[in-house]
């Protein structure tokens, strides 16, 4: 039997500081992906998020959507290393998450399939009365994320990610989040210009260096 292929050794560089780049090139890494941090304010109002003719938006329900919701997911990315090859295991160990809200995952449905979906996500807790919120000192430690949106291949390009996107900040903001964030890979410069649109800025930069394992 044929050995497995050695894996090759992998880190994460939270910050794209060149000292970092000369500590990994001197170690015999190289940069092989990068993921922008990207924020937005939502104290101003959000656009209308106009859906697609056809589309309509409902949540989501545990129990009932995993296993279309996982392969929509696996077919939006299918080219994703780690989006795309979820697994249902991966998706319940999610839900079982305290920060998990059904209310804030958006699900797009066309004639009663899926067609795309729009994850929020909440970090942090409420101020407590008298005290300072566990993000920092201001009237709310709360933060909003879009964690994952996902569009069917056979519906980009009608605006439903767009939609999908407008619908799930507008859930934040109603909520009284003050401001939402977002991870976008370097590479994917269509969802970069769509997030740039809804006024979302390159905030960080988190760098990923990889080593072969014939190096070690």
């Amino acid at each position: 039997m044929a050995e497995a292929s050695p894996v090759p050794v992998r880190i994460w560089a939270h910050g794209d500081l060149p000292a970092a780049a000369r500590l990994a090139a001197a170690a015999g890494f190289t940069r092989v992906r990068a993921l922008y941090q990207m924020r937005r304010s939502l104290r101003e109002p959000v656009p209308e998020a106009r859906l697609p003719e056809g589309i309509t938006l409902r949540a989501f329900v545990p129990g009932k959507d995993e296993a279309e919701w996982l392969a929509v997911n696996a077919a939006a990315f299918a080219s994703h290393p780690e989006q795309g090859t979820w697994t249902r295991a991966e998706l319940e160990h999610r839900e079982a998450q305290p920060w998990f809200d059904p209310a804030g995952f958006f699900l797009a449905v066309r004639d009663g399939h899926l067609a795309g979906f729009h994850w929020t996500k909440v970090h942090g807790q409420r101020q407590a009365a008298g005290g300072d919120p566990p993000g920092g000192p201001g009237p709310d430690g709360r933060t909003g994320e879009v964690y994952v949106v996902g569009v069917h291949p056979r519906e980009q390009g009608t605006g439903l990610g767009r939609a999908l996107t407008l619908a799930g900040l507008a859930y934040l903001r109603a909520q009284e989040i003050p401001e939402v964030m977002l991870y976008a890979d370097e590479e994917n410069t269509a969802a970069i210009r769509l997030y740039e649109s809804l006024g979302f800025a390159h905030t960080t930069t988190d760098v990923m260096y990889e080593r072969s394992a014939d190096r070690l």
